[in-house]
C-alpha cells in the first residue's frame, strides 16, 4: 500500500522521449507569439518536466511534428488573459526556446 499522501492515481505517464526533443531537466525561455499578444504576458524560463514526455500536438494550427512540453516555470507566471498564476503549463515547441549556456 502507498504511503498516506504519495499516491498517483490514473494512467503511468508517458516517458519515451521522441527523437530529437528536448531533453527533461533542458532550461528553456518561453516566448510569446509573434503574430499576437500571449499566450503568455511575458518571457520567462523554466525546466522541462522529466514527469512525461513531450506529446504530438493535436490541433488545427499545429505545425507539422510539433510537441508540447510540460515545463515547470521559474516563477509563477500569468496567462494573455490574465489567468493564473500558474507554476506549469503544457507548452507548444514553438513557445520554447533552449536557454543557451
Amino acid at each position: 500500500m502507498a504511503e498516506e499522501g504519495r499516491a498517483i492515481h490514473g494512467d503511468s505517464p508517458v516517458r519515451v522521449r521522441p527523437e530529437g526533443s528536448l531533453a527533461a531537466g533542458a532550461r528553456v525561455t518561453v516566448v510569446r507569439d509573434r503574430g499576437w499578444d500571449g499566450p503568455w504576458r511575458a518571457e520567462f524560463q523554466g525546466v522541462v518536466d522529466a514527469l512525461v514526455a513531450p506529446e504530438p500536438v493535436v490541433h488545427p494550427q499545429a505545425e507539422v511534428g510539433e510537441l508540447a512540453y510540460w515545463v515547470a516555470f521559474d516563477e509563477p507566471q500569468y496567462d494573455s488573459d490574465g489567468g493564473g498564476p500558474y507554476r506549469k503549463a503544457l507548452i507548444w515547441s514553438r513557445y520554447l526556446r533552449p536557454v543557451r549556456r
